[in-house]
């Protein structure tokens, strides 16, 4: 059997999968960032309706889904697969969004990484023959994690300025074994990274040397450099957690040429909006990805991607036992080309 792995971490699709479908369902504040034009569904409602922030984080990811599906002019029961996650404990948020479809389901927990490992791990699926069309499907909801991670909102507690402000929001991607474009050629796999950072509020320093990590076996591995891609795009580390990894990897040599950015920095206005750091959760890579960067490659603006998704693997109950937050990245490489 040939094998489609290239170097160590690396996998290249022999039939790459193709994206049909995909949707980005917001709230207010996202709605009022730079990014509002690209964004499908902006509920103003915070609570989508619902009794509980949970449960809004559920219907926003039933609606990212039931959008994605219809402009894939696909019915939910033709998705054979659905890899879906978000930063709630037991991935619930998820679970019971999609209870009601009864399609097999495979919930993750990657943190911010959770849609890049998702389009990976589905994408393995169908270049493995094992599915024709699946569905990659996370959220996040600030009001839901503050109230997990750190204190409930009427606390009042005082942001610290390294800490990122948690998207409302929800991504859907619909990938098929045919279609045209853009397509999913490579999936670096991320290890887990822990350099002993312990401030839960500085998690863009925590997942950064992750996303060096793996940024930089992906590049050893396809033989290419940042001057190949239209766009290389974290996701997310906010402002702080950017710029170091730009730093580690001047330091291997590696340069970007203006291409490198950050999906936390791109959905909101970092001076106008009050975020800090920046954007972070399970919806902020996610609803970047499924609004402006598949758009602009839709549009030929953008023909070649590196979208690497990067979380921050703690707990409530590790922070307060004093561990330090492991990080992790997982890399997906997009092109409006199979080859």
């Amino acid at each position: 059997m040939q094998s489609k792995r290239i170097g160590y971490s690396t996998l290249c699709f022999q039939n790459p999968p193709s994206v049909i479908g995909f949707a980005s369902v917001v709230g207010k504040k996202e709605g009022e960032g730079p990014l509002a034009g690209y964004f499908d569904y902006i509920n103003n409602d915070t609570s989508f309706g619902e009794k509980t922030w949970e449960k809004a984080e559920s219907r926003m990811q039933k609606d990212a889904l039931t959008i994605a599906s219809n402009k894939a002019n696909q019915p939910i029961s033709a998705i054979q697969y659905i890899f879906a996650g978000d930063l709630i404990n037991q991935c619930i948020s998820s679970s019971f969004a999609i209870r009601e479809f009864k399609i097999p389901f495979f919930g993750l927990y990657g943190a911010c990484s959770t849609m890049a490992e998702g389009l990976g791990l589905a994408a393995m699926t169908i270049d493995g023959g094992y599915a024709a069309l699946a569905a990659v499907l996370t959220s996040s909801h600030f009001c839901s994690a503050e109230r997990q991670y750190r204190t409930p909102l009427e606390y009042g507690a005082q942001r610290a300025p390294t800490a990122q402000w948690t998207v409302t929001g929800s991504g859907c991607v619909l990938l098929s074994d045919n279609g045209p474009g853009p397509y999913i050629t490579h999936f670096t796999a991320g290890k887990i990274i822990d350099l002993g950072i312990t401030d839960t509020n500085n998690m863009g320093a925590a997942m950064a040397p992750a996303a060096h990590s793996t940024l930089l076996a992906f590049f050893q591995d396809t033989n290419t450099q940042p001057s190949d891609y239209d766009l290389i795009v974290t996701g997310d580390l906010g402002k702080v957690g950017h710029a170091i990894v730009t730093d580690l990897l001047r330091d291997d040599g590696i340069q970007f040429c203006g291409n490198f950015n950050d999906c936390g920095l791109m959905i909101y206005d970092l001076e106008k909006q009050d975020v800090h750091a920046g954007g972070s959760g399970c919806g902020c890579s996610a609803v970047v990805l499924c609004s402006k960067i598949i758009k602009d490659m839709q549009a030929g603006i953008l023909n070649k991607v590196l979208f690497a998704g990067t979380g921050a693997l703690h707990s409530p109950v590790s922070a307060q036992q004093g561990e330090s937050v492991p990080g992790i990245c997982h890399a997906v490489c997009l092109s409006s080309k199979k080859q």
